[in-house]
């Protein structure tokens, strides 16, 4: 599989990244934060990383004044294992280097998504790189051994718990958080746990 550049044209479709934000703070707050013995953990808003310099014009600026959440996902994965969207842009930002795997929503036919249509792209460490809201993707892949920690920005009390309403439309099928839409490959450990399978094709590895 080809990586892409967050910088690279190719992403422009995907996302872009954004300029001028002070990273340093909130790079030294997430590197304080212990890394899981093994997997992925993910909690949609963190105090220590919410108390940095950078929430405010993050709320103010990159979402328009609209109530955020500052969290992080962090860990050890190399794989897709499944792909979300929200109704809004995710902002990511990484203390080390990260490879992104994502897809359009378009894609989406009848239900399914073939990973095929998978394209991966490598973030450096302290951008600032949004992912539009028709932009699929999970938890960020890893470049070394030692693991990945990026924050993840969204609004605030997405990625928590809900209770899933009647079903209207096929989409509701994929609901599976707060503002969270799941496609999860058949065999990933959301699968197992009932989130709607909708990824076919190879569960793509970096």
């Amino acid at each position: 599989m080809t990586i892409y550049s967050v910088f690279d044209p190719e992403f422009k479709e995907f996302g872009k990244v954004l300029e001028g934000y002070d990273t340093k703070g909130l790079i030294d707050a997430m590197n304080a934060i212990d890394m899981p013995a093994e997997g992925v953990a993910y909690e949609p808003g963190i105090p220590s990383l919410e108390a940095c310099d950078i929430f405010g014009p993050l709320g103010k600026n990159a979402f328009g004044g609209m109530p955020i959440q500052l969290g992080m996902c962090w860990g050890y994965n190399k794989a897709l294992n499944c792909l979300e969207y929200h109704r809004n842009s995710e902002i990511n930002i990484g203390t080390t280097d990260f490879v992104l795997l994502l897809a359009k929503q378009e894609k989406i036919i009848d239900g399914k998504l073939d990973t095929a249509d998978v394209k991966a792209f490598k973030a450096p460490a302290g951008a600032v790189v949004e992912v539009y809201a028709t932009s699929l993707h999970y938890a960020p892949c890893m470049v070394a051994d030692d693991g990945f920690r990026v924050a993840i920005v969204l609004p605030k009390d997405t990625n928590t718990d809900i209770d899933k309403p009647a079903e209207i439309d096929f989409e509701d099928k994929m609901l599976w958080a707060r503002n969270k839409w799941l496609l999860a490959h058949p065999d990933s450990a959301e699968a197992k746990q009932g989130a709607y399978v909708g990824l076919v094709g190879e569960n793509v590895t970096i």
